[in-house]
């Protein structure tokens, strides 16, 4: 479909799915959540358009959150911090936007776009720049197309904002970071203002679209009282690493990111084993009790609860929970060496070369 609009009904979909394929990390959706629905209750429905759609000299900008998901669990958003970010990226720019893009596909930032999208009466493009979450600024698509993250405009809920113009998307992140700690940890930003013909060249396409198909997946199989892991593993080609239950998280909020390692007792037909996953904002990396690699980043490593169902994000982890982790395959454009090099084990400081969630063990 080349179009589509999305009510406050399917912010819930939109939610849940964004939140599954969002790796554990981008945010506890269900503040974003609400804020879309808010948005959208006063202002009308989102329409959504393709990337194809979308003129050559447009200008596209990405609204998001950045910073620890777990510092936004108690410090909310006024919520109008992302719009306050493009209002001021737009004086910056002396012009305004065409439409608006996601830049991850997760949580919190699969559903803050919508807000602003209900709010400026501004198309949202049907993609985004990662295809999943992960932790830093600079790991977008975008980046290997050589898009500038900069102009950039981060704002906090105290009213305070700032631009910045960096001599690379690796400094944007750098500098922006620095910012977002002395904000309270977490922050709203506008950055890669771009053309539509640079959007054509870097989205990673169709990802709205998935993410609104996977909350119904979910919420379907929720409904018919079966858990949705098989059905996700089935419709995206991907597979099951573990199932487990959480016997130690080890978690701390520095540097403007949640990092820690969950360590999990296997469940089911895992029993016996145990499994390690590490994370920084997103999980990145999962391993046997043999050390041996079960799935590792760019590839995605999705969680959802055992028992109920539901996507289950980095900062939701505790002790007792018992979880089913899902490996997917990333986007191609991760899988070339540019992308290796930005997103893969190494940049992280995993000993791990990358190797293809299908060529791994089960």
């Amino acid at each position: 479909m080349s179009s589509y609009t999305i009510t406050g009904d399917e912010m819930e979909a939109i939610a849940t799915g964004g939140a599954f394929l969002g790796t554990g990390g981008g945010g506890d959706p269900y503040i974003g959540k609400l804020m879309a629905q808010s948005a959208i209750e006063e202002h009308g429905p989102v329409k959504v358009i393709s990337p194809e759609d979308v003129p050559d000299d447009w200008l596209c900008v990405p609204v998001c959150m950045m910073g620890a998901p777990t510092v936004m669990v108690e410090k909310l958003p006024s919520g109008d911090e992302a719009g306050r970010a493009l209002e001021q990226l737009e004086a910056y720019l002396g012009r305004k936007a065409d439409a608006l893009i996601c830049i991850e596909a997760g949580g919190l930032n699969s559903t803050i776009p919508f807000a602003v999208a209900a709010a400026t009466g501004l198309p949202l493009i049907d993609g985004d720049g990662m295809g999943r979450a992960f932790p830093e600024l600079q790991m977008v698509s975008f980046t290997m197309q050589g898009v500038d993250a900069t102009p950039m405009v981060i704002t906090d809920e105290k009213g305070n904002s700032s631009v910045i113009k960096a001599i690379s998307n690796l400094w944007t992140e750098r500098l922006a970071r620095s910012q977002t700690i002395q904000m309270g940890g977490a922050a709203l930003v506008a950055l890669y203002p771009m053309s539509g013909s640079d959007v054509k060249k870097g989205i990673l396409r169709n990802t709205l679209s998935l993410i609104l198909e996977i909350g119904r997946i979910i919420t379907g199989e929720r409904a018919g009282n079966r858990n949705p892991a098989e059905a996700l593993i089935e419709r995206l080609n991907g597979k099951r690493l573990l199932t487990g239950r959480v016997v130690d998280i080890e978690r701390k909020t520095e540097g403007g990111f949640a990092r820690g390692q969950a360590t999990l007792k296997g469940m089911d037909e895992d029993e016996g084993a145990t499994f390690k996953v590490n994370f920084q904002n997103e999980f990145l990396i999962a391993l046997n009790d043999r050390e041996q690699t079960l799935a590792v980043t760019p590839d995605l490593i999705c969680a959802v609860d055992a028992d109920g169902g539901l996507p289950v994000t980095t900062e939701q982890l505790r002790y007792g929970l018992a979880v089913t982790m899902i490996g997917l395959p990333c986007d191609a454009q991760w899988r070339t060496e540019a992308g290796i090099e930005l997103v893969g084990p190494g940049y992280f400081g995993y000993p791990q070369a990358y190797t293809p969630l299908e060529e791994l063990p089960l």
